[in-house]
């Protein structure tokens, strides 16, 4: 059982502010979901990163939300925070899939999210990972989105167009970027 096991846990990355995170909630379970943002919050908090919040409907709707929020260009990282317990039919299969699918997919593509979107059996294995006192996987999501942002600033070119230049060959600041040195 993963309770008795052991974990490792990274330190929270410094140095990251300025920066900006999105928590996106679904708090179809409130509850649930208000002792998740506790976690996330704090974790940002500890971080020294301003965040802000959006409400969703559901889980479903939370990748497709990071998404227009990314457009905006104001985030530099997501936490995508909700409950999904499993019913009496394959709808529990379909949007813990998705969601998780449509997270994956938007941190291919180079945005920096934490998944905290939790995907249990009953009400009580829930609980056990928001509670405050227990894993509150709401700041482990924040902090993974944390650690992602630093591993995003980490591997940014050191200036624009610096990753297009041959190798070997430099560029003289204040030079057009497609101006030939030869």
């Amino acid at each position: 059982m993963a309770a008795n096991e052991t974990h490792h846990v990274l330190p929270r990355p410094n140095g990251l502010a300025p920066a900006r995170v999105l928590i996106v909630r679904a708090p179809y379970y409130k509850d649930i979901a208000d002792q998740l943002l506790a976690g996330a919050q704090a974790a940002c908090d500890a971080a020294g990163v301003a965040h802000e919040l959006i409400d969703v409907p559901g889980a479903l709707e939370v990748p497709t939300t990071v998404a227009l929020a990314d457009r905006s260009g104001r985030f530099d990282a997501y936490v995508a925070l909700g409950c999904v317990i499993r019913g009496e039919t394959t709808h529990y299969e379909t949007v813990c899939n998705d969601s998780s699918r449509g997270l994956t997919l938007l941190g291919l593509q180079g945005l920096c999210i934490g998944n905290g979107i939790l995907t249990v059996e009953n009400r009580d294995q829930a609980m056990a990972r928001a509670e405050a006192h227990g894993q509150n996987k709401g700041g482990g999501a924040a902090d993974a989105a944390l650690h992602l942002l630093a591993a995003k600033r980490r591997f940014a070119p050191a200036r624009p167009g610096d990753r297009d230049l041959p190798e070997g060959s430099f560029r003289m600041a204040g030079t057009p970027q497609n101006k030939d040195m030869s």
